[in-house]
């Protein structure tokens, strides 16, 4: 199963009813998407970080979370510079840094370190079993929640079962190569692993069934109800607000 390291604590913000940091999350990211003034943008970042300390989450778990896009965001600097007319800001021989480009990479990393880091507070802090019944409690449509808590349920069973038939493979002195040979034992691999997922999905509909489900996923989780969520909602929607304002009604 898939680790999750930062929904265990006892924090305000793991205190808060998953559907109010669910509809934050989702308001914020909104914003700050849309958003050009670099005062906002840096707001949204000081805000982000805010929301990780209250979180009081491990800062060097998170960067290394956040580190997944640094190779999508340096390949932004290296390029966007390059490709958009305007003033020059810097040459290295041939090549000329101009400043629309320099602000587009600025806006999409400051947007990108907000939004992610926002979410790695308010989302990586729950469960996905809770993050699922919270989106039906919202009103998300059934089927689509249980296809995120299916498909997180057995994804990792598929990649057991794949590990066990590429160990299998092993033992019989199969090693990978650039040949026909190679090509076709994959495919049979990749073949089983389809038929193998065919008949497992058919047994657990069946068990399902036999357990009387009816189409809705029951939980005995009753989401947190106290003062706490409503100061976060004001707090939180004061703050987006003034963002609003200083992007585009001042």
């Amino acid at each position: 199963m898939l680790v999750e390291p930062f929904t265990h604590g006892r924090s305000f913000i793991h205190r808060l009813d998953p559907r109010v940091r669910i509809a934050v999350s989702a308001v914020f990211s909104c914003l700050v998407a849309v958003a050009n003034s670099f005062t906002v943008l840096a707001i949204a970042c000081v805000i982000a970080l805010g929301l990780v300390l209250l979180a009081r989450l491990n800062l060097a778990a998170v960067g290394r979370r956040l580190s997944v896009v640094l190779g999508f965001l340096i390949l932004l600097w290296l390029i966007l510079p390059l490709t958009y007319d305007g003033d020059p800001v810097g040459q290295l021989g041939p090549l000329v840094w101009h400043r629309p480009g320099v602000a587009l990479a600025a806006r999409i990393s400051l947007k990108s370190f907000a939004i992610l880091t926002a979410f790695t507070a308010l989302l990586a802090t729950m469960s996905v079993s809770t993050l699922g019944h919270a989106l039906d409690r919202m009103g998300l449509p059934t089927k689509l929640v249980h296809l995120l808590l299916m498909c997180y349920r057995y994804i990792f069973v598929i990649e057991q079962e794949y590990r066990r038939l590429n160990a299998a493979m092993r033992i019989r002195a199969f090693r990978p190569r650039t040949s026909l040979h190679t090509y076709r034992s994959y495919a049979y691999l990749v073949g089983m692993l389809f038929v193998r997922a065919a008949a497992r999905a058919e047994r657990v509909h069946q068990a399902m069934l036999c357990r009387g489900f009816q189409g809705r996923f029951h939980t005995m989780a009753r989401f947190p109800r106290h003062a706490g969520n409503r100061l976060f909602l004001v707090a939180t929607t004061s703050v987006m607000l003034g963002m609003v304002w200083l992007e585009w009604l001042r």
